[in-house]
């Protein structure tokens, strides 16, 4: 089973990473860092773009894992952008057979932010065909997670 980690925080070895680490614990994933992409905003066209190669990654993957930390009450800009730019570019149902992990930690998140960005997940799991497989939002959640 190939596993995609996607690492939405600036912070390539912070807490996003710390929580995906402990969830794929003695498990092979590949990381790709967003940070790393240029994934511009939707609507925008520049030739330098690289959410195809991010499509790419996920199509390859059985089972991929979205990072986020909590910026702003929500998911960071990075995933919310690859998320918009799925729109009109991946099929309904186009990746279907994967299962979709979502980590997504802050220092004090409210319950309402938790539940927000789990919402976009599950609905975007559900418009391409993934089995949603979970939230995690802390270490204790990650270590008893079972894929």
């Amino acid at each position: 089973m190939k596993t995609l980690f996607i690492n939405g925080s600036p912070n390539k070895d912070g807490n996003t990473a710390f929580l995906a680490k402990t969830l794929l614990k003695g498990q092979e994933y590949e990381t790709l860092d967003l940070t790393d992409y240029k994934v511009y905003s939707y609507g925008q066209s520049f030739a330098d773009d690289q959410m195809d190669e991010v499509l790419a990654k996920i199509k390859e993957a059985d089972r991929v894992v979205v990072g986020s930390p909590v910026y702003w009450h929500n998911i960071c800009g990075s995933v919310r952008d690859m998320l918009d730019r799925c729109y009109g570019r991946v099929e309904k149902g186009e990746f279907s057979g994967k299962t979709l992990y979502f980590i997504f930690q802050g220092a004090a998140p409210e319950k309402w932010m938790l539940e927000a960005g789990e919402y976009t997940m599950k609905r975007f799991a559900a418009l391409y065909g993934l089995e949603y497989g979970g939230m995690v939002t802390s270490e204790k959640e990650a270590a008893d997670c079972v894929l």
